[in-house]
């Protein structure tokens, strides 16, 4: 299946990381689950940078409540691979990120997942809206 959501051009934003020599397993190529700490980095990276997430005194703090990764091809250290991040669904307090690592240069994933946050009041531990500023920044992600 060739679709062209599951090409470079179907992502947004972008975020480089570079791969480090102790996520290699064993079998030398990345561990399945350090995709999920690639999921985590271009999420918060871009939540922290352009919504202005405080992780450390904020009121609101995203909960992952929901991940998935389907392996397409291995990706090794050392390698930078390009981390791409779309917006499927944007609900009142939960958002489902859709993302596509890359190897640089590749317009085809070697792995895609998706990433289900749910905004919570740090206080009360129960859901709540999504504050406004980090709204409008999931808002310039959702797919078109």
């Amino acid at each position: 299946m060739t679709s062209s959501l599951n090409r470079r051009a179907a992502y947004s934003r972008f975020l480089a990381i570079p791969t480090r020599w102790m996520d290699n397993d064993v079998y030398g190529h990345v561990n399945n689950v350090v995709y999920y700490s690639y999921f985590d980095t271009v999420i918060n990276e871009y939540l922290i940078r352009e919504g202005g997430l405080d992780i450390h005194d904020g009121a609101v703090v995203g909960y992952c409540v929901e991940s998935t990764c389907r392996y397409h091809r291995p990706v090794t250290f050392p390698e930078t691979i390009d981390a791409g991040l779309r917006v499927a669904h944007l609900g009142n307090s939960s958002v489902r990120y859709e993302i596509g690592l890359f190897r640089q240069g590749e317009d085809r994933p070697a792995a895609q997942g998706h990433f289900v946050h749910v905004f919570v009041d740090r206080a009360k531990g129960k859901p709540t809206a999504i504050p406004q500023k980090i709204r409008a920044c999931l808002d310039k992600l959702i797919l078109a």
